[in-house]
Protein backbone atom coordinates (compact mmCIF):
# COMPACT_ATOMS: atom_id res chain seq x y z
CA UNK A 1 0.00 0.00 0.00
CA UNK A 2 0.93 3.03 -0.66
CA UNK A 3 2.94 5.30 2.09
CA UNK A 4 0.72 8.22 1.80
CA UNK A 5 1.74 9.99 5.36
CA UNK A 6 5.13 10.00 3.93
CA UNK A 7 4.74 11.80 0.78
CA UNK A 8 2.33 14.39 2.52
CA UNK A 9 4.95 14.49 4.99
CA UNK A 10 8.10 15.55 2.58
CA UNK A 11 6.07 17.77 0.63
CA UNK A 12 5.40 19.89 4.15
CA UNK A 13 8.97 19.81 4.59
CA UNK A 14 9.82 21.09 1.02
CA UNK A 15 7.24 23.56 1.50
CA UNK A 16 8.72 24.66 4.42
CA UNK A 17 12.35 24.48 3.00
CA UNK A 18 11.30 26.39 -0.18
CA UNK A 19 9.67 29.63 2.39
CA UNK A 20 13.11 30.39 3.24
CA UNK A 21 14.00 31.23 -0.46
CA UNK A 22 10.90 33.21 -1.09
CA UNK A 23 11.86 35.20 1.96
CA UNK A 24 15.13 36.08 0.29
CA UNK A 25 12.99 37.07 -2.25
CA UNK A 26 11.13 39.41 -0.19
CA UNK A 27 14.14 40.72 1.52
CA UNK A 28 15.43 42.11 -1.44
CA UNK A 29 12.03 43.19 -2.48
CA UNK A 30 12.64 45.38 1.06
CA UNK A 31 15.45 46.32 0.36
CA UNK A 32 14.95 47.82 -3.00
CA UNK A 33 11.29 49.76 -1.73
CA UNK A 34 9.06 47.50 -4.12
CA UNK A 35 5.92 47.15 -4.40
CA UNK A 36 6.49 43.10 -4.66
CA UNK A 37 7.06 43.11 -0.35
CA UNK A 38 3.24 42.39 0.17
CA UNK A 39 2.45 39.65 -2.15
CA UNK A 40 5.47 37.99 -1.40
CA UNK A 41 5.17 38.18 2.18
CA UNK A 42 1.12 36.67 1.65
CA UNK A 43 2.60 34.26 -0.67
CA UNK A 44 5.32 33.30 2.09
CA UNK A 45 2.83 33.02 4.75
CA UNK A 46 0.76 30.50 2.57
CA UNK A 47 3.10 28.43 1.39
CA UNK A 48 4.59 28.07 5.56
CA UNK A 49 1.34 27.21 6.57
CA UNK A 50 0.63 25.03 3.85
CA UNK A 51 4.05 23.02 4.59
CA UNK A 52 3.10 22.79 8.92
CA UNK A 53 -0.44 21.12 7.84
CA UNK A 54 1.13 18.61 5.18
CA UNK A 55 3.87 18.11 8.05
CA UNK A 56 1.51 17.77 11.27
CA UNK A 57 -0.67 15.69 8.85
CA UNK A 58 1.89 13.31 8.20
CA UNK A 59 4.14 13.54 11.18
CA UNK A 60 3.81 9.98 12.19
CA UNK A 61 4.74 8.48 8.78
CA UNK A 62 7.46 6.02 8.72
CA UNK A 63 9.48 6.66 6.11
CA UNK A 64 12.12 3.83 6.06
CA UNK A 65 9.23 1.65 5.03
CA UNK A 66 8.73 4.40 1.70
CA UNK A 67 9.51 2.27 -1.30
CA UNK A 68 10.43 3.52 -5.11
CA UNK A 69 6.84 3.95 -5.83
CA UNK A 70 6.57 6.40 -2.51
CA UNK A 71 9.87 8.46 -3.80
CA UNK A 72 8.49 9.11 -7.58
CA UNK A 73 5.17 9.94 -5.77
CA UNK A 74 6.60 12.74 -3.36
CA UNK A 75 9.01 14.07 -6.28
CA UNK A 76 6.22 14.16 -8.87
CA UNK A 77 3.87 16.26 -6.95
CA UNK A 78 6.55 18.42 -5.20
CA UNK A 79 7.58 20.12 -8.39
CA UNK A 80 3.36 20.63 -9.01
CA UNK A 81 2.59 21.48 -5.75
CA UNK A 82 5.65 23.96 -5.87
CA UNK A 83 4.83 25.54 -8.77
CA UNK A 84 0.99 25.84 -7.21
CA UNK A 85 2.55 27.84 -4.60
CA UNK A 86 5.16 29.71 -6.29
CA UNK A 87 3.14 31.24 -8.87
CA UNK A 88 1.74 33.28 -6.23
CA UNK A 89 4.00 36.09 -5.86
CA UNK A 90 3.66 36.55 -9.93
CA UNK A 91 -0.76 36.04 -9.39
CA UNK A 92 -1.47 37.73 -6.04
CA UNK A 93 0.62 40.57 -7.52
CA UNK A 94 -1.03 40.93 -10.32
CA UNK A 95 1.88 40.99 -12.31
CA UNK A 96 0.56 38.05 -13.93
CA UNK A 97 -3.27 38.36 -14.52
CA UNK A 98 -3.86 34.66 -14.84
CA UNK A 99 -3.34 31.44 -12.92
CA UNK A 100 -2.60 29.43 -16.62
CA UNK A 101 0.34 31.95 -17.37
CA UNK A 102 1.87 31.93 -13.64
CA UNK A 103 1.62 28.14 -13.17
CA UNK A 104 3.64 28.08 -16.68
CA UNK A 105 6.04 30.67 -15.99
CA UNK A 106 6.61 29.09 -12.46
CA UNK A 107 7.26 25.11 -13.56
CA UNK A 108 9.13 26.96 -16.69
CA UNK A 109 11.33 28.07 -13.79
CA UNK A 110 11.75 25.43 -11.20
CA UNK A 111 12.19 22.69 -14.29
CA UNK A 112 14.87 25.27 -15.60
CA UNK A 113 13.19 25.76 -18.97
CA UNK A 114 12.98 28.90 -19.02
CA UNK A 115 10.47 29.51 -21.68
CA UNK A 116 7.89 33.22 -20.63
CA UNK A 117 5.13 34.44 -21.27
CA UNK A 118 6.02 37.85 -19.98
CA UNK A 119 7.09 40.46 -22.68
CA UNK A 120 8.42 42.88 -20.33
CA UNK A 121 10.30 41.63 -17.63
CA UNK A 122 12.12 44.92 -16.98
CA UNK A 123 8.86 46.21 -15.33
CA UNK A 124 8.95 43.64 -12.85
CA UNK A 125 10.33 44.86 -9.13
CA UNK A 126 13.26 43.27 -7.80
CA UNK A 127 12.03 41.17 -5.31
CA UNK A 128 9.82 39.02 -8.11
CA UNK A 129 12.74 39.23 -10.45
CA UNK A 130 14.78 37.76 -8.16
CA UNK A 131 11.86 34.78 -6.97
CA UNK A 132 11.96 33.91 -10.54
CA UNK A 133 15.56 33.43 -11.11
CA UNK A 134 15.61 31.50 -7.80
CA UNK A 135 13.31 29.44 -8.89
CA UNK A 136 15.32 28.43 -11.34
CA UNK A 137 18.86 27.83 -9.45
CA UNK A 138 16.85 25.78 -6.90
CA UNK A 139 15.39 23.57 -10.31
CA UNK A 140 18.59 23.25 -11.42
CA UNK A 141 20.38 21.25 -8.90
CA UNK A 142 17.23 19.81 -7.94
CA UNK A 143 14.75 20.54 -4.90
CA UNK A 144 14.91 17.04 -3.70
CA UNK A 145 18.55 17.30 -3.62
CA UNK A 146 18.32 20.42 -1.57
CA UNK A 147 15.95 18.87 0.68
CA UNK A 148 18.04 15.31 1.07
CA UNK A 149 21.37 17.56 1.84
CA UNK A 150 18.90 19.23 4.62
CA UNK A 151 17.44 16.30 6.44
CA UNK A 152 19.28 13.26 6.52
CA UNK A 153 16.00 12.24 9.28
CA UNK A 154 14.16 11.54 5.08
CA UNK A 155 16.25 7.74 5.92
CA UNK A 156 14.85 4.58 3.96
CA UNK A 157 13.07 7.55 1.43
CA UNK A 158 15.83 9.25 0.67
CA UNK A 159 17.45 7.44 -1.83
CA UNK A 160 14.60 6.85 -3.66
CA UNK A 161 13.27 10.57 -4.05
CA UNK A 162 17.28 10.83 -4.43
CA UNK A 163 16.69 8.41 -7.69
CA UNK A 164 13.70 9.95 -9.12
CA UNK A 165 14.47 13.58 -9.12
CA UNK A 166 18.40 13.57 -10.42
CA UNK A 167 18.70 13.36 -13.74
CA UNK A 168 20.98 10.59 -15.46
CA UNK A 169 21.62 6.96 -16.78
CA UNK A 170 23.46 5.91 -13.81
CA UNK A 171 24.58 7.74 -9.89
CA UNK A 172 28.20 7.31 -8.97
CA UNK A 173 27.38 7.46 -5.07
CA UNK A 174 31.40 9.20 -4.32
CA UNK A 175 29.99 8.76 -0.22
CA UNK A 176 28.45 6.17 1.12
CA UNK A 177 24.94 7.99 2.06
CA UNK A 178 23.02 9.27 0.22
CA UNK A 179 22.54 12.68 2.08
CA UNK A 180 26.26 13.36 1.87
CA UNK A 181 26.19 13.43 -1.24
CA UNK A 182 23.43 15.74 -1.83
CA UNK A 183 25.32 17.92 0.53
CA UNK A 184 28.70 17.91 -1.75
CA UNK A 185 26.70 18.32 -4.96
CA UNK A 186 25.18 21.45 -3.24
CA UNK A 187 28.35 22.64 -2.21
CA UNK A 188 30.17 22.35 -5.61
CA UNK A 189 27.22 23.93 -7.35
CA UNK A 190 27.15 27.38 -4.44
CA UNK A 191 30.53 27.53 -4.65
CA UNK A 192 30.53 27.56 -8.98
CA UNK A 193 27.39 30.29 -8.99
CA UNK A 194 29.70 32.41 -6.41
CA UNK A 195 32.17 31.98 -8.94
CA UNK A 196 29.88 33.33 -11.45
CA UNK A 197 28.61 36.56 -9.46
CA UNK A 198 32.39 37.82 -8.78
CA UNK A 199 33.24 37.29 -13.11
CA UNK A 200 29.79 38.98 -14.20
CA UNK A 201 30.07 41.69 -11.63
CA UNK A 202 33.32 42.30 -12.53
CA UNK A 203 31.88 43.63 -15.71
CA UNK A 204 29.21 45.82 -16.80
CA UNK A 205 26.91 43.93 -14.85
CA UNK A 206 26.08 45.47 -11.44
CA UNK A 207 25.13 43.42 -8.46
CA UNK A 208 21.96 42.89 -8.86
CA UNK A 209 22.02 41.09 -12.40
CA UNK A 210 25.25 39.92 -12.14
CA UNK A 211 23.23 37.75 -8.52
CA UNK A 212 20.20 36.97 -11.06
CA UNK A 213 21.95 36.05 -14.21
CA UNK A 214 24.51 33.70 -12.18
CA UNK A 215 21.86 31.57 -10.99
CA UNK A 216 20.33 31.18 -14.40
CA UNK A 217 23.30 30.51 -15.51
CA UNK A 218 24.53 27.74 -13.70
CA UNK A 219 21.14 26.11 -13.12
CA UNK A 220 21.42 26.07 -17.04
CA UNK A 221 18.20 27.74 -16.69
CA UNK A 222 18.24 30.85 -18.86
CA UNK A 223 15.76 33.60 -17.40
CA UNK A 224 17.07 37.17 -17.41
CA UNK A 225 16.56 40.53 -15.83
CA UNK A 226 15.86 42.43 -19.43
CA UNK A 227 13.61 42.10 -22.71
CA UNK A 228 16.99 41.88 -24.73
CA UNK A 229 18.43 38.57 -22.40
CA UNK A 230 22.12 38.92 -22.72
CA UNK A 231 22.42 40.95 -25.76
CA UNK A 232 20.88 43.57 -23.13
CA UNK A 233 25.17 44.30 -22.61
CA UNK A 234 26.42 43.86 -25.90
CA UNK A 235 29.79 42.47 -23.93
CA UNK A 236 32.14 39.73 -25.67
CA UNK A 237 33.44 39.53 -22.04
CA UNK A 238 29.60 39.19 -20.54
CA UNK A 239 28.91 36.37 -23.64
CA UNK A 240 32.35 34.69 -23.08
CA UNK A 241 31.92 34.19 -19.67
CA UNK A 242 28.46 32.97 -19.46
CA UNK A 243 29.38 30.76 -22.63
CA UNK A 244 32.40 28.86 -20.10
CA UNK A 245 29.90 28.38 -17.15
CA UNK A 246 27.01 27.48 -19.20
CA UNK A 247 28.91 24.57 -20.53
CA UNK A 248 30.28 23.72 -17.14
CA UNK A 249 26.36 23.62 -15.65
CA UNK A 250 26.18 21.22 -18.71
CA UNK A 251 29.44 18.74 -16.94
CA UNK A 252 28.67 16.06 -14.80
CA UNK A 253 28.78 17.73 -10.94
CA UNK A 254 29.69 14.60 -9.54
CA UNK A 255 32.64 14.58 -11.73
CA UNK A 256 33.33 18.48 -11.25
CA UNK A 257 33.33 18.04 -7.24
CA UNK A 258 35.55 15.18 -7.52
CA UNK A 259 38.25 17.40 -9.45
CA UNK A 260 38.35 20.11 -7.06
CA UNK A 261 38.97 17.63 -4.64
CA UNK A 262 42.11 16.22 -6.44
CA UNK A 263 40.59 13.44 -8.41
CA UNK A 264 41.90 15.27 -11.61
CA UNK A 265 41.36 11.83 -13.64
CA UNK A 266 38.09 11.09 -12.97
CA UNK A 267 36.61 14.49 -15.36
CA UNK A 268 39.30 14.49 -17.49
CA UNK A 269 39.57 11.07 -18.56
CA UNK A 270 35.54 10.36 -18.67
CA UNK A 271 34.10 9.37 -21.98
CA UNK A 272 30.99 11.40 -22.09
CA UNK A 273 32.77 14.63 -21.00
CA UNK A 274 34.87 14.10 -23.94
CA UNK A 275 31.96 13.21 -26.48
CA UNK A 276 30.18 16.37 -24.58
CA UNK A 277 33.11 19.44 -25.47
CA UNK A 278 33.87 17.46 -29.23
CA UNK A 279 30.31 17.65 -29.96
CA UNK A 280 29.80 21.52 -29.01
CA UNK A 281 33.49 22.01 -30.43
CA UNK A 282 32.99 20.96 -33.82
CA UNK A 283 29.03 22.74 -34.22
CA UNK A 284 30.62 26.19 -32.96
CA UNK A 285 32.97 25.89 -35.99
CA UNK A 286 30.48 24.30 -37.99
CA UNK A 287 27.80 27.45 -36.99
CA UNK A 288 31.00 29.61 -37.45
CA UNK A 289 31.73 28.70 -40.94
CA UNK A 290 27.52 29.17 -41.74
CA UNK A 291 27.20 32.54 -40.58
CA UNK A 292 30.57 33.60 -42.64
CA UNK A 293 29.60 31.70 -45.76
CA UNK A 294 26.15 33.78 -45.39
CA UNK A 295 27.18 36.56 -44.76
CA UNK A 296 25.52 36.75 -41.27
CA UNK A 297 28.95 38.04 -39.11
CA UNK A 298 31.13 40.80 -40.74
CA UNK A 299 33.96 38.98 -39.27
CA UNK A 300 35.63 35.45 -37.82
CA UNK A 301 35.65 36.75 -34.17
CA UNK A 302 32.22 38.06 -34.42
CA UNK A 303 31.07 35.10 -35.75
CA UNK A 304 32.55 32.76 -33.55
CA UNK A 305 31.53 34.72 -30.43
CA UNK A 306 27.59 34.48 -32.20
CA UNK A 307 28.32 30.90 -32.68
CA UNK A 308 29.93 29.58 -29.70
CA UNK A 309 27.11 31.24 -27.47
CA UNK A 310 24.23 30.16 -29.64
CA UNK A 311 25.51 26.11 -29.59
CA UNK A 312 26.34 26.47 -25.98
CA UNK A 313 22.60 27.77 -25.15
CA UNK A 314 21.19 25.55 -26.58
CA UNK A 315 23.20 22.30 -25.72
CA UNK A 316 22.80 23.47 -22.10
CA UNK A 317 18.91 23.75 -22.28
CA UNK A 318 20.21 26.98 -20.75
CA UNK A 319 17.91 29.50 -23.39
CA UNK A 320 19.91 32.82 -22.79
CA UNK A 321 20.17 35.01 -25.88
CA UNK A 322 22.79 37.35 -27.63
CA UNK A 323 20.66 37.15 -30.77
CA UNK A 324 17.40 36.13 -32.90
CA UNK A 325 18.72 33.50 -34.58
CA UNK A 326 15.44 32.51 -36.76
CA UNK A 327 16.50 34.75 -39.55
CA UNK A 328 19.56 32.44 -39.98
CA UNK A 329 17.25 29.89 -41.86
CA UNK A 330 16.24 26.20 -41.42
CA UNK A 331 19.86 25.01 -41.84
CA UNK A 332 20.58 26.51 -38.52
CA UNK A 333 17.27 25.47 -37.01
CA UNK A 334 18.19 21.89 -37.83
CA UNK A 335 21.61 22.24 -36.07
CA UNK A 336 19.26 23.89 -32.61
CA UNK A 337 17.46 21.28 -32.33
CA UNK A 338 19.52 18.44 -32.61
CA UNK A 339 21.33 20.52 -30.26
CA UNK A 340 18.08 20.81 -28.26
CA UNK A 341 17.45 16.99 -28.33
CA UNK A 342 21.33 15.78 -27.30
CA UNK A 343 22.28 18.43 -24.89
CA UNK A 344 24.78 17.64 -21.95
CA UNK A 345 26.31 15.35 -19.81
CA UNK A 346 24.47 12.66 -17.29
CA UNK A 347 24.44 14.25 -14.03
CA UNK A 348 24.41 17.54 -14.89
CA UNK A 349 21.76 20.60 -14.44
CA UNK A 350 20.76 20.56 -17.87
CA UNK A 351 17.53 18.41 -19.79
CA UNK A 352 17.26 16.54 -22.98
CA UNK A 353 18.51 13.07 -23.64
CA UNK A 354 22.05 13.53 -22.38
CA UNK A 355 25.32 12.61 -23.99
CA UNK A 356 25.65 9.97 -22.49
CA UNK A 357 22.42 7.69 -23.68
CA UNK A 358 23.49 9.40 -26.89
CA UNK A 359 26.99 8.21 -26.80
CA UNK A 360 25.41 4.83 -25.92
CA UNK A 361 22.81 4.60 -28.79
CA UNK A 362 25.98 5.73 -30.77
CA UNK A 363 28.14 3.01 -30.16
CA UNK A 364 25.25 0.07 -30.15
CA UNK A 365 24.62 1.39 -33.56
CA UNK A 366 27.98 0.68 -34.56
CA UNK A 367 27.72 -2.80 -33.17
CA UNK A 368 24.87 -3.80 -35.02
CA UNK A 369 26.96 -2.39 -38.12
CA UNK A 370 29.94 -4.68 -37.42
CA UNK A 371 27.70 -7.69 -36.35
CA UNK A 372 26.44 -7.41 -40.12
CA UNK A 373 29.68 -9.01 -41.22
CA UNK A 374 30.79 -10.57 -37.91
CA UNK A 375 27.50 -12.29 -36.49
CA UNK A 376 28.74 -14.34 -33.74
CA UNK A 377 31.67 -11.36 -32.66
CA UNK A 378 30.63 -10.35 -29.08
CA UNK A 379 30.58 -7.07 -28.81
CA UNK A 380 29.75 -5.36 -25.64
CA UNK A 381 29.42 -1.58 -25.10
CA UNK A 382 32.05 0.12 -22.93
CA UNK A 383 31.82 2.98 -21.71
CA UNK A 384 34.89 4.40 -19.91
CA UNK A 385 36.75 1.10 -20.16
CA UNK A 386 34.14 -0.65 -18.25
CA UNK A 387 31.13 -3.05 -20.08
CA UNK A 388 28.18 -1.83 -19.48
CA UNK A 389 25.68 -4.63 -19.11
CA UNK A 390 22.40 -4.93 -21.62
CA UNK A 391 20.28 -4.03 -18.96
CA UNK A 392 21.14 -0.50 -18.87
CA UNK A 393 21.83 -0.72 -23.30
CA UNK A 394 18.71 -1.76 -23.04
CA UNK A 395 17.13 0.98 -20.09
CA UNK A 396 18.83 3.56 -22.88
CA UNK A 397 17.16 2.31 -25.57
CA UNK A 398 13.74 2.68 -24.20
CA UNK A 399 14.87 6.01 -22.46
CA UNK A 400 15.32 7.41 -26.26
CA UNK A 401 11.81 5.62 -27.62
CA UNK A 402 9.96 7.09 -24.96
CA UNK A 403 11.82 10.52 -25.15
CA UNK A 404 11.23 11.03 -29.04
CA UNK A 405 7.90 9.97 -29.40
CA UNK A 406 6.69 12.49 -26.15
CA UNK A 407 8.33 14.70 -28.00
CA UNK A 408 5.80 13.67 -31.54
CA UNK A 409 2.73 13.42 -29.37
CA UNK A 410 3.35 16.94 -28.33
CA UNK A 411 3.51 18.48 -31.50
CA UNK A 412 0.70 16.06 -32.55
CA UNK A 413 -1.65 18.04 -29.96
CA UNK A 414 -0.01 21.55 -30.35
CA UNK A 415 -0.74 21.44 -33.94
CA UNK A 416 -4.44 20.20 -32.88
CA UNK A 417 -4.35 23.19 -30.90
CA UNK A 418 -3.25 25.57 -33.64
CA UNK A 419 -0.27 25.87 -33.83
CA UNK A 420 1.75 25.82 -36.72
CA UNK A 421 4.83 23.25 -37.80
CA UNK A 422 7.68 25.28 -36.77
CA UNK A 423 5.97 26.43 -33.72
CA UNK A 424 4.57 23.01 -32.14
CA UNK A 425 7.66 21.15 -32.91
CA UNK A 426 10.44 23.95 -31.50
CA UNK A 427 8.05 24.29 -28.67
CA UNK A 428 7.52 20.42 -27.71
CA UNK A 429 11.25 19.87 -28.37
CA UNK A 430 11.88 22.92 -25.84
CA UNK A 431 9.51 21.66 -23.50
CA UNK A 432 10.61 17.79 -23.24
CA UNK A 433 14.60 19.23 -23.51
CA UNK A 434 13.98 22.51 -21.09
CA UNK A 435 15.42 24.27 -23.56
CA UNK A 436 13.61 27.46 -23.42
CA UNK A 437 13.16 29.08 -26.64
CA UNK A 438 11.71 26.91 -29.48
CA UNK A 439 11.51 28.15 -33.38
CA UNK A 440 8.40 30.66 -35.14
CA UNK A 441 7.10 33.31 -33.22
CA UNK A 442 8.12 30.87 -29.85
CA UNK A 443 11.84 31.85 -30.88
CA UNK A 444 14.82 33.94 -29.17
CA UNK A 445 12.55 37.10 -30.32
CA UNK A 446 9.54 35.87 -29.22
CA UNK A 447 7.60 34.33 -26.07
CA UNK A 448 4.51 31.70 -25.25
CA UNK A 449 2.20 34.30 -24.21
CA UNK A 450 0.25 34.31 -27.41
CA UNK A 451 -0.22 29.95 -27.18
CA UNK A 452 -3.84 28.42 -26.00
CA UNK A 453 -3.97 28.15 -22.79
CA UNK A 454 -4.24 24.12 -23.23
CA UNK A 455 -0.95 24.50 -25.21
CA UNK A 456 0.47 25.98 -21.99
CA UNK A 457 -0.55 23.35 -19.81
CA UNK A 458 0.61 20.61 -21.79
CA UNK A 459 4.01 22.59 -22.30
CA UNK A 460 3.89 23.09 -18.33
CA UNK A 461 3.53 18.86 -18.00
CA UNK A 462 6.15 18.34 -20.79
CA UNK A 463 8.24 20.73 -18.78
CA UNK A 464 7.98 18.77 -15.49
CA UNK A 465 8.10 15.40 -17.21
CA UNK A 466 11.14 15.97 -19.36
CA UNK A 467 12.91 17.71 -15.88
CA UNK A 468 12.18 14.26 -13.96
CA UNK A 469 13.75 11.94 -17.33
CA UNK A 470 10.08 10.96 -18.37
CA UNK A 471 10.04 7.40 -16.41
CA UNK A 472 9.10 9.06 -12.91
CA UNK A 473 6.33 10.96 -14.01
CA UNK A 474 4.81 8.36 -16.73
CA UNK A 475 4.74 5.52 -14.44
CA UNK A 476 2.63 6.96 -11.60
CA UNK A 477 0.01 7.77 -14.60
CA UNK A 478 -0.05 4.06 -15.85
CA UNK A 479 -2.22 1.41 -13.57
CA UNK A 480 0.13 -1.01 -12.39
CA UNK A 481 1.83 2.10 -10.42
CA UNK A 482 -1.62 1.83 -8.43
CA UNK A 483 -2.14 -1.92 -7.93
CA UNK A 484 -0.78 -3.09 -4.38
Amino acid sequence: MLNIRFIIKMLGIMFILETLFMLAATVVAFLYKGDDLIPLLQSSGIMFGTGLLFYAIGFRANEYTAGRREGMMAVTLTWVFCSLLGMLPFYLGGYINNITDAFFETMSGFTTTGSTILSDIETLPHGVLFWRSLTQWQGGIGMIVFTVALMPILGGGAAQMFDAETPGITHERFRPRIAQVAKRLWGIYVFLTIVVIGLLWAGPMNLFDAVNHALTTMSTGGYSTKNASIAYWDSAYIDYVITVFMCIGATNMTLIYLFFNGKFGKLLKDEETHWFYIFVIIFMFIVTGYLMLKGLAPDFSHAFRLASFQVATLVSTCGFATTNFIPWGPFFWLIAIILMIVCGCAGSTCGGLKMGRFMILTKNLLNEFKKRTHPHAVLPVRVNDHVLSSDIVFRVLSFAFIYISLIVIGCLLLMADGLGFEEAVGSAVSAVSNTGPGLGSVGPAGNFSELPDFSKWLLSFLMMTGRLEIFTVITILLPGFWKQ
